[in-house]
């Protein structure tokens, strides 16, 4: 074998994405082994309605991480983009699909409300989407408030056009969600690796001065990651909403956990500069497999499944952390020499 195709595959074997990849098929394995209806196609698939809006929402915070930011927000918008596309076609009178249409740019316009305070006035991004999350999750239930409809029970009764969405099995298997998670993951891809947009982000995540002093308008830049992660939460919420048969403001309330875990496991770094979308597409998977694995394979009381997904950030953090220390390469280095008796 020559050096280079040598060297081909030790990059490949080293990559983060591969680490995620063979985690995946280990979880995989354990949960198949402890529950043999984990692989029926039908039953695997059939999760994917509850992870669906992890998966969307964090290919698109993988964006707002890249530059240094965070955004812990996008589950309140989830619920903010339900009663949006519910309260448009019930009290408005509009087309079911038409009120799909505007609500996307709608919650796009909180991202931007957000991005214009980290991005122009400086405000840490932190403090931002925590006050937004409070914000717009009041804003959902006061919108379902003054259109009369009780926050518990929500807006249903939706055409049969819309619910066909979530209920649609390509082949009789694959439901229409994976196919949509699939085209969004590809278009996050071009955007963020393949165009000069993407290659803008990483440089202001690298350092804000250089990209600044080249040219680039970091402020634009940075506030048009938000309203990508807002229109990303959107469209998971009306995904979410179509697989319910109901409009309710809480829809994403447990999403922000799993969100940025994905994001962060999929080795985005927390300070910027680094992350991909394939590893974010990977990490999320993982957790949604797990979070449907463990009540069905170890019995596993659902309320308890934010246990794991929070381990799992703490170690990824904690590992990351370790690793850019001087002390800990040393450390890794010599218990490396140690075991192989060199």
């Amino acid at each position: 074998m020559s050096i280079n195709k040598r060297f081909n595959l030790c990059s490949l074997f080293c990559r983060w994405e591969f680490g995620l990849f063979v985690l995946l098929i280990t979880e995989i394995i354990i949960f198949a082994s402890k529950n043999s209806k984990f692989l029926m196609p039908r039953v695997l698939f059939g999760s994917i309605n509850d992870i669906i809006s992890i998966c969307i929402i964090s290919l698109f915070v993988t964006f707002v991480m890249i530059t240094g930011g965070i955004d812990i927000q996008a589950g309140a918008l989830v619920g903010l983009a339900s009663i949006l596309t519910g309260v448009l076609w019930q009290e408005a009178g509009l087309n079911i699909w038409i009120a799909c249409f505007i609500t996307i740019p709608l919650v796009g316009l909180c991202g931007l409300l957000s991005g214009f305070f980290i991005a122009y006035c400086k405000v840490q991004a932190m403090v931002v989407t925590l006050g937004g999350s409070f914000l717009f999750s009041g804003l959902g239930l006061l919108i379902s408030n003054v259109a009369g409809t009780a926050g518990y029970k929500g807006i249903s009764g939706f055409p049969d056009s819309f619910l066909f969405i979530t209920k649609y099995r390509l082949f009789n298997v694959i439901p229409l969600q994976v196919l949509v998670f699939l085209v969004l993951a590809v278009t996050a891809y071009i955007i963020l690796h393949k165009t000069k947009y993407g290659r803008q982000i990483f440089l202001i995540g690298v350092n804000s001065n250089a990209a600044r002093y080249s040219g680039i308008n970091s402020e634009l830049v940075v506030m048009s990651t938000y309203v990508l992660s807002a229109m990303g939460a959107a469209v998971a919420g009306i995904l979410l909403t179509s697989y319910l048969g109901t409009a309710k403001s809480d829809l994403g309330a447990t999403l922000t956990l799993p969100i940025i875990t994905a994001v962060v496991l999929g080795g985005t770094a927390s300070t910027g500069g680094k992350g991909s979308i394939a590893g974010t597409a990977l990490a999320a998977t993982l957790i949604g497999v797990m979070r449907f694995g463990l009540p069905l394979a170890f019995k596993v009381n659902t309320q308890y499944l934010d246990i794991p997904v929070g381990l799992l950030l703490l170690l990824v953090v904690i590992a990351g952390a370790f690793l850019k220390n001087n002390q800990g390469l040393r450390l890794t280095f010599l218990l490396c020499r140690k075991s192989t008796g060199k």
